[in-house]
């Protein structure tokens, strides 16, 4: 075979894998087409429900003999040093390619939502986290950073990002989404894609799509999204990771929307993404998605039909372990029930990411040698400036903040001494770890009661836990309060625990009722402020919660979203004046518990309003958030006349009033006054981190593109209408500083795949700026 045309680097990609199809008999290509999780529990514990039920029986020996198309997480099953790991990774794939009659390994993945889910690897913040920085370029920095880490280790897939909109703040994967808004999920999204890929590991956008509209908040549910809803909000963010990130790879969503699992929907994954996205990479099953087509959705009676369904809708590759792509595919397209070209199309796509991948060559995998370090010095700086970056001021309306460093303080909440605090729910602590007892935690992860006792050192510093997570149990509450009593200033720590169906209160399958805190922290909260020491609230979440109880009645409130390893420290800067808050909201938080779904989305019938007495307007708006320097904007844009397929460009000169560096966030919204269809009060078009030193002033100019005003019409095209907009310049989506009005003139625009994405930005210094 080394002197066959599949084998010559010289030949194109596809060429090569035309030649190599025409070789293979029916078992070697559809053996390209799973995976195989070496090592899984089948005791229905190890990873999710039904995972007995959904894992065949195989003889590893036997099975490899066809090859083998995916190792699934080799790393991220159980604790195992990276080098040993490393080492047995690319043993295991000489005995695959050795035992094969064309010697090609497999492609091995991995998790990677906030670092790659490894033992002694780098926990870095949440999605969320990312969102609330505003920065795409350290997330693509970070994403480089896990991509050498991965490609070190002999891993070539990352199933991340997570491009989900959230819908509905009550759903347990809340903490993987970016945020509300599919403006920043994509752009932020890209950026994450553009750095895993950099590194050479292909990136798998997920869950496509719907997966965050299920109804009732509930993991797994059915998706209510309307088409204009689906096409202008879920949609985007691929989109953009598509074209811009250039992602290799996506992941089918497990829910169905309107009766139509997405693992069988030729219209989604065939249509959408191939015709009109011309996207060429592989489409790969949401863990046990294929088998669920049988045994969930019931849309198929048999594995064999379930198989049939999700390849010929277009999805590749059956995740994470064989069930209905083996020995129930092979015999039915024997039997004839199945094209065998349903075969060579998904083998075809998988063999050509492999051929660029280098799997095709003869020396693919060299052994690895020596110490490898998956949470370097250089990855620990990161992850420490994007928790920073992260951390939202929600309010300080006393000026409490910064504190005092030689106050007396004392630390409350059960949130405050554990590390895990700091961590969501797909970190390998929280997510494997918990199996194992016995291991350490593998990596340093100071707690805030540790990291504020480090940051502050002539404070005197108490401590009480008052309560757990999610128990019933007030019995801390007494010493809480004491403590409390006895110090100038409480810092109570409360939020979350990540974990997995059902075993925290974030995490996938970890869905709430409600907004309200879990357990009896509100009530802990309430003790601590009906003492009248000053109260700075800290939330370490993977959700926004409702605060409007204690609204007025808190010193200061710190969001921050599972801040990663370093985000105690991060934190405790915060609170010390080290570190200058400028993280913003991405999603809203909620005045009352109730109430959902709302997000800041809303046509003019979501908004308040006298037709009701509920009110749904948030207490912190998406895109809020404050700092301890201060800034003024000036802008002289003065409206203008453009066509449907024009473009203006407004700017805002923004000067650092204060005596310290900051950070501001500029944001820019677009209104539509009247449209043929309802729309969005304000929805999110550009924004720009500034970091500003005191004094210093810049100016960010956005090109605004006709194409940005486009939605989704009765008819189902993406159009441009003319008429009036309004601009908005914005510190949040509540926040507006300037406005300036468009009138858009022309006849209506019908947009292609070649629609303009993204606000392009640009930033200057501003010389003669008189802010």
């Amino acid at each position: 075979m080394t002197t066959a045309p599949w084998r010559d680097p010289a030949l194109t990609a596809a060429a090569r894998v035309d030649d190599l199809l025409s070789r293979m008999t029916l078992e070697e290509k559809t053996a390209q087409l799973y995976g195989v999780w070496v090592g899984a529990s089948t005791d229905g514990d190890g990873v999710a429900p039904l995972q007995r039920e959904m894992t065949a029986d195989y003889d590893w020996d036997e099975l490899i003999t066809h090859g083998l198309g995916q190792l699934t997480r080799p790393f991220g099953t159980a604790p195992v040093d990276p080098a040993l790991g490393a080492q047995a990774l690319a043993r295991a794939q000489r005995r695959i390619a050795q035992a094969g009659r064309f010697g090609i390994p497999a492609l091995a993945h991995e998790e990677c939502l906030a670092g790659f889910t490894a033992w002694q690897a780098t926990a870095y913040p949440v999605p969320l986290a990312w969102g609330a920085a505003f920065d795409p370029p350290l997330v693509e920095e970070m994403a480089r950073h896990i991509g050498r880490d991965l490609r070190a280790v002999g891993v070539h897939q990352g199933l991340a990002p997570v491009l989900d909109v959230v819908r509905d703040p009550r759903w347990g994967r809340v903490e993987e989404t970016i945020g509300e808004d599919p403006y920043l999920v994509g752009t932020v999204g890209a950026a994450y894609v553009r750095g895993l890929e950099s590194a050479g590991v292909v990136a798998t956008l997920k869950h496509f799509a719907g997966y965050a509209s299920s109804a009732g908040a509930r993991n797994l549910a059915p998706v209510r999204a309307g088409v204009r809803e689906f096409a202008d909000v879920t949609l985007p963010p691929f989109e953009l990771a598509l074209r811009e990130g250039g992602a290799r790879s996506v992941m089918a969503a497990y829910t169905d929307t309107d009766g139509i699992p997405a693992s069988a929907d030729p219209g989604l994954l065939t249509e959408l993404l191939r015709d009109r996205w011309e996207f060429t990479g592989t489409v790969v099953a949401d863990y046990f998605g294929v088998g669920f087509l049988q045994s969930q959705h019931r849309v198929a009676g048999t594995e064999a039909e379930a198989a049939h369904a999700a390849l010929a809708a277009g999805l590749d590759v059956e995740l994470p372990t064989l069930k209905c792509y083996g020995k129930p595919l092979l015999e039915a397209v024997r039997a004839g029930e199945i094209p065998e070209a349903l075969i060579d199309r998904a083998a075809r796509r998988v063999l050509i990411q492999k051929c660029e991948l280098g799997l095709l060559d003869e020396d693919w995998t060299p052994e690895p040698t020596g110490r490898i370090d998956l949470d370097s010095t250089a990855n620990r700086a990161l992850a420490r400036r994007l928790a920073e970056e992260s951390v939202v001021l929600l309010d300080n309306p006393d000026g409490v903040l910064p504190l005092s460093p030689d106050t007396r303080i004392a630390v409350v909440g059960p949130r405050a001494a554990d590390a895990l605090a700091m961590l969501g729910c797909y970190s390998f602590p929280s997510h494997v770890l918990t199996h194992h007892p016995d291991i350490p935690m593998g990596i340093e992860i100071p707690t805030v009661l540790e990291a504020l006792r480090a940051e502050l050192p002539d404070a005197k510093v108490t401590f009480a836990e008052g309560c757990g997570v999610d128990t019933p149990d007030t019995g801390g509450f007494e010493e809480a309060v004491a403590r409390t009593a006895e110090a100038d200033v409480c810092v109570a720590v409360l939020g979350d625990r990540a974990g997995l169906f059902g075993r925290g209160t974030s995490g996938e399958g970890c869905d709430a009722t409600d907004l309200r805190l879990p357990g009896v922290q509100a009530e802990l909260l309430d003790a601590l402020v009906a003492t009248g020491v000053p109260v700075v609230l800290v939330l370490l979440t993977g959700r926004p919660y409702a605060l409007g109880r204690w609204h007025g009645r808190l010193a200061a409130s710190v969001q921050a979203f599972f801040p990663g390893e370093e985000g105690g420290p991060a934190v405790a800067g915060v609170l010390s004046g080290r570190v200058n808050p400028s993280g913003r909201l991405p999603v809203s938080v909620p005045r009352e518990p109730g109430g959902q779904p709302w997000t800041y989305l809303q046509p003019p019938l979501g908004l308040a309003g006298e037709v009701s007495n509920l009110d749904p307007t948030p207490l912190y708006p998406f895109g809020h958030g404050r700092s301890y320097t201060t800034f003024a904007w000036e802008s002289d844009a003065a409206g203008a006349e453009i066509t449907t397929d024009g473009s203006y460009d407004v700017s805002v000169a923004v000067r650092n009033t204060g005596d310290r560096e900051g950070a501001e966030v500029v944001q820019l919204y677009l209104h539509d006054p009247v449209a043929s269809v309802t729309r969005p009060d304000v929805r999110l078009i550009g924004y720009q981190r500034l970091e500003l030193a005191p004094g210093e002033s810049r100016r960010v100019t956005f090109r605004f593109h006709a194409d940005h005003s486009a939605f989704t019409d009765r008819k189902g095209r993406r159009i441009v209408e003319p008429g009036a907009l309004e601009l908005r310049l914005a510190a949040s989506s509540a926040d507006v500083r300037h406005t300036t009005r468009l009138t858009v003139t022309g006849p209506v625009r019908e947009l292609g795949a070649d629609r303009r994405l993204r606000c392009e930005t640009e930033v200057a210094p501003e010389t003669g700026a008189t802010v």
